[in-house]
């Protein structure tokens, strides 16, 4: 990187750090591009409960509106659900690093089908995130992606289970099997062809 290259992502955290967030909006940094979101429909909060519900909360810290510092990203997302280690990681603050992290759940909508099987597979893996899981009510699935390989743009992982909706799911690092048959579907949206 060039200093001019260097200077610019240190105005575009600066500016996103300052950023003043309409309430019912959140926004995230995801490799230099400042995304903003209206808030999520209710079948993806009750997904977000019903997960966040299964993991043994005497092992696991669940967290929400946590964000993320990737190493070498210029990045700050905030996944829908944040997995890792009880008491894991710094007392305070307000980035989570992503080495202490064992799981990411993003929760597909409408409008981020492509950053969640896209640009923040790639970020979460560049992050070397051990687990990360797509649920997409769009299409009634479940996406597990492990084994995080590679850097930068080019990071992605080596291994991917898909299984839909009424399935159990095996997460292994966390020691369960997520049952999705309560998991529900948004109506009326356009499925998409993304695996």
């Amino acid at each position: 990187m060039t200093a001019v290259d260097d200077r610019l992502i240190t105005d575009i955290v600066a500016i996103f750090e300052g950023l003043e967030v309409p309430e019912g909006f959140k926004a995230e940094l995801l490799r230099g591009e400042i995304v903003m979101m209206a808030g999520p429909d209710l079948v993806h909060n009750r997904i977000v409960l019903r997960v966040l519900r299964q993991i043994p909360d005497q092992k696991w810290d669940c967290l929400q509106t946590q964000d993320i510092d990737l190493l070498s990203e210029t990045s700050e997302p905030q996944p829908d659900l944040v997995v890792l280690e009880r008491d894991a990681g710094p007392e305070s603050g307000r980035l989570l690093p992503s080495q202490v992290i064992t799981m990411l759940v993003e929760v597909v909508s409408k409008t981020s089908v492509d950053r969640d099987y896209g640009i923040k597979r790639s970020i979460y893996a560049a992050g070397k995130v051990p687990a990360y899981l797509i649920v997409d009510p769009v299409v009634g699935q479940c996406v597990l992606l492990t084994e995080p390989a590679g850097s930068g743009e080019d990071a992605d992982y080596r291994v991917q289970r898909i299984s839909k909706f009424g399935d159990s799911v095996p997460l292994e690092l966390l020691g369960i099997e997520l049952d999705t048959s309560e998991f529900g579907t948004l109506p009326n949206v356009r499925p998409h062809r993304r695996p």
